[in-house]
């Protein structure tokens, strides 16, 4: 499973690459705003960090403004992957987009059908949301499954990019459930090599050493 960060901080972006676990990044546009930097210069900085896919969502709800944008998104970097939302408007441009050979990430996906749909239509990922599903009492992991089972069914080549990962539990039911991309928070990614046993063990090693050998 590929792991991206989902992320607009540089900071985080540059001690999760010296991890040497990253893949590829995710932005949105609440993640930009939060840092207070232009929409295209962090794109562009985040690109000189990372050489695997970044997407870079567009803001517009309507396919020509989304074409537009995207067109703009992709000139910055060529690892640049230009992120559409699973509606009507956004189906159309990522068609349009891969005929380009413009790669796509259609993002809140919310039902497997979704899925299904910008697949047929050229997608190169598809990001169903786990935590919001969560949320509203429904089961977000089940997503992932079922979309596993409908590409698999079929031969689709869209990679399934699990989103709105909360926490650890989150990342792994997404490796067993067979996603092939994870994004999730520079906390998470970091508590991956967490547990208190491993704390604990350590620290008995280096008193016994200590003890024995001054």
């Amino acid at each position: 499973m590929e792991l991206y960060i989902d992320t607009a901080n540089l900071d985080e972006i540059k001690q999760a690459h010296d991890l040497g676990v990253l893949d590829g990044v995710t932005t949105n546009p609440t993640l930009i705003a939060k840092e207070g930097v232009d929409y295209g210069k962090r794109l562009a900085d985040i690109c000189k960090i990372v050489s695997g896919p970044v997407s870079a969502e567009v803001i517009s709800t309507k396919f020509d403004g989304m074409m537009a944008e995207g067109e703009s998104h992709a000139k910055i970097a060529p690892n640049i992957v230009v992120k559409l939302p699973c509606t009507v408007d956004g189906l159309k441009a990522c068609r349009a987009m891969a005929d380009r050979g413009v790669r796509t990430n259609l993002t809140l996906c919310f039902q497997p059908l979704q899925a299904l749909m910008v697949a047929k239509a050229g997608a190169f990922l598809v990001s169903p949301f786990i935590g919001r599903l969560d949320d509203i009492s429904q089961d977000g992991m089940q997503l992932i499954r079922d979309i596993r089972t409908i590409f698999d069914n079929y031969g689709l080549k869209t990679k399934i990019l699990a989103a709105s990962i909360r926490h650890t539990t989150h990342l792994l039911q997404c490796a067993l459930a067979g996603a092939d991309v994870a994004t999730c928070p520079f906390s998470v990614i970091k508590q991956c090599m967490s547990h208190p046993l491993t704390d604990a063990g350590l620290e008995k090693f280096l008193a016994d050493y200590k003890k024995a050998f001054g």
